[in-house]
């Protein structure tokens, strides 16, 4: 066998094996469209407001309807939503919402988002998922 093969195994299968094993601080080859580095998932926060209660999801040009939020405690950074009639696109399917460290998200009854949302003052601004600017206030 050629020495400078003889040498390549002799570097490469111990890395190789350590990795394998999750051993030896080697964690592998970023490659291009590898899902070696994923960020980690936000976090639950506690939101700026009190959630429980009546408020009112906005979007200019497309309607208003009230909402009411719940939660299982006071200062909880989820809960659930009962939208009244009127709302505008898809809100009506409206179900759940999470408070966490991208802000407030609102999701429909198969838990896809209907909206992201930024605390402002005492309410939210934010876009639908359409893209269509979303605010909610008391």
């Amino acid at each position: 066998m050629h020495p400078l093969r003889t040498g390549f195994r002799v570097l490469i299968l111990p890395m190789l094996a350590l990795n394998v094993a999750g051993c030896g601080g080697f964690s592998g080859f970023d490659l291009p469209g590898s899902t070696a580095a994923v960020p980690p998932a936000a976090q639950p926060s506690q939101p700026p407001v009190n959630m429980t209660g009546r408020w009112m999801l906005a979007s200019p040009g497309r309607g208003q309807c009230n909402m009411t939020f719940r939660t299982g405690a006071a200062g909880a950074a989820e809960g659930t939503i009962a939208p009244e009639g009127g709302c505008p696109g898809k809100f009506f399917t409206s179900r759940r919402w999470a408070f966490d460290s991208t802000g407030l998200t609102i999701r429909d009854h198969n838990s896809e988002p209907l909206a992201q949302l930024s605390a402002a003052g005492g309410g939210f601004d934010g876009k639908a998922a359409t893209g269509d600017p979303v605010t909610l206030t008391r």
